[in-house]
């Protein structure tokens, strides 16, 4: 009896029935990494506001590795991050569907020298990060040579713009080409020092924004990405005050709270969502190493110190990499205070597009986003109109 259900089971799985082999469809990244013997390689999961590590193996002489994991319900971004005494190194890539990808590569030169097999998206998304990794080596140069007098200030802002220019420009290749793509998403949220390519509230980048976010909402309505894609550009348009220029397929809907989760002074970790249930809630994204940062907690002291009573309450969301810098200065703050630890590179801070800091947002009481504060002298008035 045992046996004639063993053979029912193959019998199944060969005329395919319908029931599955294995638990779940898998994706396979596989390759050979050489001059890595002893280092690691990671398979991580790159979220919307989180970055998991899904597995990890040893190499050894060989510098071969293989990882199988199920495939993402949606289209969803992962890398393979080298951990050496040095640095650690990344290469990016997406995964939609049961794909295998084979990489082959150094350890010296593995984030920007390697091959893939198995995805044109993949060989597209090296094409975006070696543009980036290009640019942010450019800014830095520049900046070095501007804080040392060798340019002028505004020499400097030109060449600057040269070189974001540059990336836009092979960005873009993608975006108006192949918006529902996994390139074209990951092409958006590139970064230069955890500041933002493409400025959600300028005019002529919404359209970008509402390019991919049009194309995704029609490929993967479900998507949790397709839905932030979707709550930025109309975020764009309520702050740019615009007319409608993005065709969002005439959803009118209130912006949803881009939810947040980082550690506090304790090392427990808070949620935008719970300090917002109920409150008006100032937002802000901020860097307390900078000459302003003084100024800018003083002006929050004082509306604190006004309307906390009247229920509104401030998320500060400190981007400094200095955490014994970071404590000594929050434990004396009144109002909720969380750091990423990931730094410049927040995916805290390009789920809100920030650009610039300070970064000052405004939730109402339904923990819809109402509004983005350009001067913080503004801020206790847009603070009283809302309670």
């Amino acid at each position: 009896m045992k046996y004639g259900v063993y053979r029912f089971l193959v019998a199944a799985c060969v005329l395919g029935t319908g029931m599955s082999c294995r638990q779940s469809p898998e994706f396979e990244v596989n390759g050979i990494i050489a001059g890595a013997d002893g280092q690691v390689v990671y398979l991580e999961n790159v979220g919307l506001s989180a970055t998991v590590t899904l597995d990890s193996v040893r190499l050894n002489a060989s510098g071969k590795f293989s990882f199988r994991q199920p495939r993402p319900d949606y289209p969803d971004f992962y890398h393979l991050r080298l951990n050496n005494q040095l640095n650690n190194q990344l290469i990016n890539f997406a995964i939609d569907s049961t794909e295998t990808l084979s990489f082959l590569a150094d350890a010296g030169t593995f984030a920007t020298s390697y091959t893939v097999e198995g995805s044109t998206h993949a060989l597209a998304i090296k094409e975006i990060t070696l543009a980036q990794l290009d640019a942010d080596r450019a800014i830095r140069r520049l900046r070095k040579e501007y804080e040392s007098g060798m340019i002028s200030d505004s020499l400097h802002q030109h060449q600057v713009q040269e070189v974001i220019d540059t990336y836009r420009e092979i960005a873009l290749k993608y975006i108006y080409t192949q918006p529902m793509s996994t390139t074209s998403y990951f092409a958006l949220f590139q970064q230069i020092d955890g500041l933002m390519f493409f400025d959600l509230y300028d005019r002529t980048d919404s359209r970008a924004y509402g390019a991919v976010a049009t194309s995704y909402n029609h490929f993967y309505p479900e998507s949790p990405r397709a839905r932030h894609l979707y709550n930025l550009a109309l975020q764009s348009l309520k702050v740019l005050r615009s007319e409608r220029t993005i065709d969002l397929d005439k959803i009118a809907r209130e912006i949803s709270l881009l939810d947040i989760e980082l550690p506090d002074f304790h090392g427990e970790k808070i949620k935008l969502s719970d300090a917002a249930k109920g409150k008006a809630v100032i937002l802000n994204f901020t860097v307390y190493q900078s000459e302003w940062s003084a100024g800018l907690n003083t002006a929050l002291g004082r509306i604190y110190d006004s309307h906390h009573a009247q229920g509104m309450d401030i998320y500060q969301i400190s981007l400094d990499s200095d955490l014994h810098l970071w404590k000594n200065i929050v434990s004396g703050l009144p109002w909720t205070c969380v750091r990423d630890p990931q730094s410049v590179y927040s995916q805290a801070a390009a789920l809100y597009n920030v650009r610039q800091l300070p970064a000052i947002f405004i939730l109402n009481r339904e923990g819809n986003l109402v509004k983005r504060v350009e001067d913080v002298n503004t801020l206790e008035k847009e603070i009283q109109a809302l309670l």
